[in-house]
């Protein structure tokens, strides 16, 4: 045995090894805490912002624009800890990905992907990004030009999904199968961005008489 260590030849077990039923460490019905997937709040802002996660367009890219707005709880107040992610298609309605079945497309100054926290100022996300041109619905017609949205926010296990369209696109939006499924004009206008001095705006109504139409993906 090695001199430096005074260990008996046969020790006795510290303690028995815990969570074993009848070892006095688990004498009740096996229960479940909470962890942080179960307690979204301080856990969710870690990571998932990037210094220039803004830009899914490059700041000096012809025909580049803002989209604004602010996000909404169900009682009306602003959500100062949201973070909005982006993707959409580029300007000739392709996509930079390898899952694009026509192929993945490059398309100069963008990269078609964006994240905005909603911490400054409180409540207000931005993006800077090109318009998206129309892609395939699947059934032979075209979408309307639209940027795909989802929402992270604190009280929230999941994200919510929904999308922003143009009001400047009257005619292909009235094409929009999409648009179409949705049963008034007024659940449509919560997913179209109006005219802003630098871009669109659109506010994101997590709850409430106002709520954004969200989409089960």
């Amino acid at each position: 045995m090695n001199p430096l260590l005074d260990v008996p030849d046969h020790p006795e077990p510290y303690q028995p090894r815990s969570g074993q039923r009848g070892s006095g460490f688990l004498t009740e019905p096996l229960t479940w805490g909470t962890t942080p997937s179960a307690t979204v709040g301080p856990y969710l802002a870690i990571g998932l912002t990037w210094p220039d996660g803004v830009w899914a367009a490059a700041e000096s890219t012809e025909g580049a624009f803002w989209i604004r707005g602010r996000v909404f709880d169900g009682n009306g107040d602003v959500v100062p800890d949201a973070m909005i992610e982006t993707w959409q298609a580029d300007p000739d309605g392709r996509f930079p990905s390898p899952e694009d079945p026509r192929g993945a497309a490059s398309y100069p100054g963008f990269r078609g992907y964006a994240r905005s926290a909603t911490v400054d100022p409180p409540g207000e996300y931005g993006i800077f990004t090109l318009k998206p041109g129309r892609v395939p619905d699947g059934d032979g017609g075209l979408q309307a030009p639209h940027v795909d949205v989802s929402v992270f926010a604190r009280g929230m296990l999941d994200r919510v999904v929904t999308r922003i369209y143009f009001a400047d696109e009257a005619d292909a939006n009235a094409e929009d199968v999409v648009l179409r499924s949705l049963p008034d004009d007024e659940s449509r206008a919560t997913l179209v961005a109006t005219p802003s001095a630098d871009g669109y705006t659109l506010d994101i109504h997590l709850q409430g008489e106002r709520e954004t139409v969200f989409f089960a993906v």
